[in-house]
């Protein structure tokens, strides 16, 4: 074949796949922009009062509620949630922060039991102020929408006085939504540290609370078996916090699973995700949904960073003497912990790392490890550190984090020194510095200038590196 019709047929075939792409971006624009004019808008966020704590930044609150509006009746018995269409309730609240210089966004979730001030009803539950709000909207005349309007608004204002992050935009899924999502994208692999069905929740019904029925080990789950599984908290050693474990556990599945597929960039996934998801979402009337798109390519990248409020884990306390488990916030924590979120932690660069003979510490382990914290205590004793405290945490910690007393700054750099990258919060709630261990893998390392030399013929291990794989949880 000649050279001129070989450089013809080129030209042909980057001519047609230039054609195909252009059709496929132009119909995956018409879906997205079919997609957007069908979403429901509720009401708008309150304009901001007083400063912007972080800019230009956009902060979405992330909001599931129970609703089974427009599910079938088959999809009514695989949501295993009755048919109760009277209440709805909210157990999922999360605020997605994506920075305004391009730095990798974060999940911060709240628990739904946390105790705090909810404007206009005084100390309560933190899911509490949407359906508070919602119940007194449909006992003044209004439709469901506008009651959701009302939920989600007041959810705001509450998570807004609590963190002082003015929230610029709001995203609502229901369970339907979810149900769909997952199984749009083909479901996710979990693992789980212990099988849990009917048995584990103890409740006594043939299903259980969530209806979970997954083995020990790794599971691919979709539909019903996901929604149990982000769902579930009856059974599981912390109860809510866990929960809330698997809820980003989840997410990062998802999300890693959505970019490893292409799905943002094949239109035909693409327009089954968004037939998903429409009819199941509320947003405000100025939430720009191809930004959020554009800010989800970033979350698939497998950027994104989770963190979780700070707390003291579960409690009973007794309002108006009824006995009332909650999650107690601590508060103390609160305003560093959003500044490190916002990449505003401590300036350190002034202090000067302490000795470690100096500094006395406590490990509290925040995994399902066994003995993690005890090897890490030793890791810091190896390297001179003092360890007074060596215990479990309230419930699982996702980032590992070093907090301290304002007044001990210094004996937390020294701690840092050794652990890189974990989330510094100064706070009066601790007595000494207290690295916290997270799932997110940082550890007591050995400093370069203390490991041994190594030698230029390493030894072959006796047994080769397995790949541990997925991580499980409970």
């Amino acid at each position: 074949m000649t050279r001129y019709r070989w450089g013809t047929l080129v030209r042909l075939g980057v001519a047609a796949l230039a054609f195909v792409l252009l059709l496929a971006s132009g119909y995956a624009w018409a879906q997205f922009k079919t997609f957007t004019d069908g979403v429901p808008h509720g009401d708008a966020v309150p304009a901001l009062v007083g400063t912007d704590l972080d800019g230009g930044a956009q902060n979405v609150l992330l909001i599931g509620n129970d609703s089974r509006a427009g599910a079938t009746r088959a999809e009514l018995l695989a949501l295993h949630t009755g048919t109760d269409t009277t209440t709805v309730n909210t157990d999922t609240m999360m605020i997605l922060h994506v920075p305004a210089d391009g730095s990798d966004p974060s999940i911060i979730s709240f628990p739904r039991d946390s105790w705090v001030d909810i404007p206009d009803y005084g100390k309560g539950k933190l899911n509490s102020a949407y359906s508070d709000a919602f119940n007194h909207a449909m006992a003044h005349g209004a439709i469901e929408r506008e009651a959701e309007s009302a939920g989600i608004l007041l959810t705001l204002r509450t998570l807004t006085q609590l963190t002082g992050l003015h929230i610029d935009h709001y995203v609502q899924i229901n369970l339907l939504g979810f149900y769909r999502i997952s199984e749009a994208i083909g479901g996710v692999q979990v693992c789980l540290l212990h099988a849990q069905n009917k048995n584990t929740e103890t409740d006594g019904t043939r299903h259980g609370f969530s209806g979970i029925n997954l083995p020990k080990g790794v599971s691919t789950i979709a539909g019903a078996q996901a929604l149990a599984f982000v769902r579930q908290r009856h059974g599981l050693p912390h109860g809510d916090l866990d929960r809330i474990r698997r809820q980003q556990y989840f997410l990062d599945a998802a999300f890693s699973k959505i970019a490893r597929s292409g799905m943002l960039l094949n239109p035909f996934k693409l327009h089954d995700l968004l037939g998903a998801i429409s009819s199941s979402l509320l947003t405000d009337p100025s939430l720009d949904l191809l930004s959020l798109a554009r800010s989800f390519e970033l979350l698939s990248a497998g950027q994104l960073q989770f963190a979780t409020l700070p707390n003291n884990g579960p409690q009973l306390i007794y309002p108006d003497g009824v006995e009332t488990s909650i999650v107690q916030v601590d508060r103390a924590a609160v305003p560093s912990f959003i500044a490190s979120v916002l990449g505003r932690g401590p300036n350190l660069a002034a202090v000067r790392a302490a000795r470690p003979a100096t500094v006395t510490a406590d490990v509290l382990n925040g995994t399902e490890t066994a003995r993690l914290g005890a090897r890490n205590a030793g890791a810091l004793e190896r390297q001179g550190f003092h360890v007074d405290i060596v215990d479990s945490t309230p419930g699982p910690a996702v980032t590992t984090s070093i907090e301290y007393p304002p007044n001990q700054a210094a004996g937390a750099k020294a701690v840092l020194a050794v652990v890189p990258g974990a989330r510094m919060i100064p706070t009066g709630s601790v007595h000494r510095v207290t690295l916290i261990l997270g799932s997110d893998g940082r550890r007591v390392t050995t400093p370069v200038a203390q490991r041994p030399p190594t030698s230029a013929h390493p030894a072959r291990p006796a047994h080769p590196k397995r790949n541990r794989g997925i991580q499980c949880i409970n």
